[in-house]
């Protein structure tokens, strides 16, 4: 590894100047950057699109004099003239003025990123976005928006877990400004720990990620925290049934740049579901807790140039009915920063951050479960611009973590485990624009100390335009981590997922589908993507994405539920009734339909997923819990009224049913407590249920449609104070969704009922 590093500074030394225009894109209002502005020079017809920093990078402009004209969605345009020196780099920054959508500005700049990106298996979404999907309780949430996204299973109201193309909540790696959280989303799954008003930007990866991303094997989501206020003390207050906000910005020294965000979320259904949902639980209420801090503050130094200093505090309390108490809490810190060399074409972006995560599930008669992960990570990124979009991306991170877990199998033996151990990592990324052709190569090389190993990770995305309204595209490559989270048979839904590292307590080989015996040196998890597709744009507001997958899962870790005995050398009996772990393989393949139809009034959003996973454990195929076979998501926006203050917004989704173990009999077990006892005039105090082998029974269809309406007041004294009021309903037609079943009693626990719900934000 210390080659690719030396090669890194050697890039980094030789990065000369070259004549470029570049700069960065900020907004009037509060002066923080604007992402996907459209950066155009008129008279070359030459461009770019600044990234979530605000920053953009036209290398290889001649000597001259020409227009520059900078557009985005909900600003005014600007336009200037520039005078470009051969050899010297221009530094142009902008501050845009708030103005009208323009349809043309939101069709044409989207339609030159599809043209010019490989954008498979990736949405690009900022928190406008988001709120185009119906809120619950009035606080709209990544959570939700998450769930409308191609690919993409959850497993509904309660439980607050989502897979991503047949990939496990484990192999979704989250980030926020770079950091890893370790858990994004409450035990009620309406909610994320992420606060919506600050989210600048976000990448969603559903498959086939570049080299950027390593330590996960399905899916990336990428997210982006806006800075404070640098004009002005600005904020939110809201309230609703469901949960109270508070949003505070503004600049501490506006000389040298600095400013502040401070944001606070508290849930309030434990206490206010009695008040207003009182049919829920026989008059019980929804025992749900979170509580969510963050604060930034950002040191511009201008020309650029940047430093955030942020921390935060996420936590997590739920008594599920008759089943478990579910309790985690999570807190880091960190610093994130930018720098931008004056005579370079170089950008250097940086991270240095520290973060803990605990969990704990506790259940009656049965020993708790524990889990905890501490980790440090510090992290740089290069990018050098080259000409026509063409761009290399390059990078390193050095990471130490430290694991515990302790859990329990079928059979109540008890699993210990504890691990420290550093990785390093490095990329290499090369986006190629030539005509109609964009490649995108490139190739992660990481080292897992834990298990003595460096993999290469090739991988490979590309699109061809073959006219400017129909494009093909495709992506793929190796994907490895380290990480491995295990959950008990006993569990009625996966409530919990504890973190470890590759595990070592392992059969020593595999036998694979074709009877094959293989040897197992590691406990990796290890994946192929596949990926190909094709855009339509079928008119000036309508397009089609549809894209066919496959993941092929060649090494997974998994609780061994078969163990019996202890893992001590007189016991000669075979590895699999005695290890802790056991190594499988899996696969998902599907189709996902994507149809948008987007303008500045209406927006619809329709989703249909055909998907098929399965898993292989040595001995037999089954299908996961997480394995739905169709998935619709419909999604629509509609604003009207004077000065468009009025907006409805609907969602409505349809699942078919998740796998699940049938009863195949039930009866007296009774203990042997001496040689003397008969067995046959003996009773037992419990019942024993024997289960199938595999998850072949199928749960009943989910759907449910929530529906919004907003209004917006604006005073007119005092343009910076806006009110929203925000009414709302969950679960409109009252659909009984299953939860579980509680397989003694045959009693139903169903997903949230029908919810109505009103909500006020105060803006200022």
């Amino acid at each position: 590894m210390k080659y690719l590093f030396i090669l890194f500074i050697a890039l980094s030394i030789n990065s000369f100047a070259q004549t470029t225009v570049r700069g960065f894109v900020k907004s009037a209002e509060d002066g923080n950057a604007i992402p996907f502005a459209k950066v155009f020079i008129e008279e070359l017809k030459i461009g770019a699109n600044t990234d979530f920093n605000g920053f953009y990078s036209i290398p290889k402009v001649p000597a001259g004099n020409y227009t520059i004209k900078i557009t985005s969605v909900e600003y005014n345009e600007f336009s200037k003239q520039i005078t470009v020196v051969d050899n010297e780099i221009l530094t142009l920054n902008v501050e845009l003025k708030m103005g009208k959508i323009l349809d043309e500005v939101i069709v044409s700049g989207e339609k030159k990123d599809l043209q010019k990106e490989v954008r498979v298996s990736v949405l690009k979404i900022t928190s406008k976005d988001i709120l185009r999907v119906p809120t619950t309780g009035g606080d709209a949430d990544i959570a939700t928006y998450f769930q409308t996204v191609p690919g993409v299973v959850s497993t509904g109201d309660q439980g607050g877990q989502v897979y991503v193309r047949g990939g496990t909540p484990i192999q979704n790696k989250i980030l926020l400004d770079g950091m890893t959280i370790y858990n994004p989303f409450h035990s009620i799954g309406f909610f994320s720990v992420f606060e919506t008003d600050l989210i600048r930007s976000a990448d969603i990866y559903t498959g086939g990620f570049n080299a950027e991303y390593g330590g996960r094997i399905s899916s990336i989501m990428d997210i982006k925290y806006r800075n404070g206020n640098q004009k002005r003390l600005s904020g939110l207050i809201g309230a609703s049934p469901f949960t109270s906000k508070v949003l505070l910005e503004g600049p501490l020294s506006k000389k040298n740049g600095i400013s502040f965000v401070f944001s606070s979320k508290l849930s309030l259904l434990e206490q206010t579901s009695k008040i207003f949902y009182p049919y829920i639980n026989n008059g019980e209420g929804l025992p749900f807790n979170f509580n969510d801090y963050y604060g930034k503050i950002t040191i511009d130094g201008g020309k650029g140039s940047f430093f955030n200093f942020f921390g935060f505090s996420f936590n997590d309390k739920v008594k599920y009915q008759a089943v478990s108490d579910l309790n985690w809490n999570s807190w880091g810190a960190g610093v994130n920063f930018a720098f931008v060399p004056q005579n370079s074409q170089l950008y250097l972006k940086g991270r240095i951050n520290t973060s803990k995560y605990d969990i704990e599930l506790t259940e009656d008669n049965v020993q708790p479960r524990t889990s905890s992960i501490a980790g440090f990570e510090m992290a740089f990124d290069f990018s050098y611009f080259l000409e026509g979009r063409s761009q290399l991306n390059y990078g390193f991170n050095f990471n130490y973590f430290k694991t515990t877990f302790n859990t329990f199998n079928v059979a109540n033996k008890t699993i210990e485990l504890r691990n420290d151990a550093p990785e390093a990592g490095a990329y290499f990324s090369y986006k190629i624009v030539k005509g109609r052709l964009v490649l995108e190569p490139s190739i992660r090389f990481q080292g897992y100390s834990s298990v003595g190993e460096l993999t290469a990770e090739p991988r490979l995305g590309g699109k061809y335009n073959i006219t400017e309204n129909i494009r093909i595209k495709f992506a793929g490559g190796y994907f490895t981590q380290n990480y491995t989270s295990t959950t008990s048979d006993k569990d009625v839904v996966n409530l919990f997922y504890g973190f470890i590292q590759a595990p070592t307590n392992l059969p020593s080989d595999f036998t694979k589908q074709d009877g094959e015996i293989v040897a197992i040196e590691n406990g990796l998890q290890k994946a192929w993507h596949a990926i190909s597709g094709m855009e339509f744009d079928l008119n000036s507001k309508l397009t089609l994405n549809i894209e066919a997958y496959y993941k092929w899962f060649t090494q997974m870790s998994n609780i061994n539920s078969n163990k019996i005995f202890d893992d001590v050398s007189t016991n000669q009996v075979p590895d699999v009734y005695k290890k802790d772990f056991i190594t499988e393989s899996g696969q998902a393949r599907g189709v996902d339909v994507l149809l948008k139809y987007n303008t500045k009034k209406l927006y619809i959003w329709a989703v249909y997923s055909l998907s098929k996973v399965t898993r292989w454990d040595g001995f037999k195929t089954y299908y996961p819990i997480f394995d739905r076979r169709h998935n619709v998501n419909l999604v629509g926006s509609y604003v009207f009224g004077k000065n468009k203050s009025w907006e409805v917004t609907t969602r409505w989704n349809f699942g078919s049913g998740f796998p699940f173990k049938q009863t195949q009999g039930v009866g007296e077990v009774v203990a042997i407590s001496s040689l003397n006892q008969d067995y046959v005039t003996s009773n037992s105090n419990e019942l024993t249920f024997v289960y199938e082998d595999a998850f072949s029974g199928r749960l009943p269809t989910y759907h449910r449609l929530d529906l919004n309406i907003k209004k917006k007041f604006t005073s007119k004294k005092y343009e910076h104070l806006k009110w929203e009021v925000i009414a709302g309903v969950t679960n409109a037609y009252n659909r009984n969704n299953i939860f579980y079943v509680n397989r003694v009693t045959n009693e139903k626990v169903y997903q949230l009922p029908l919810m109505p719900s009103i909500a006020l934000n105060f803006r200022f």
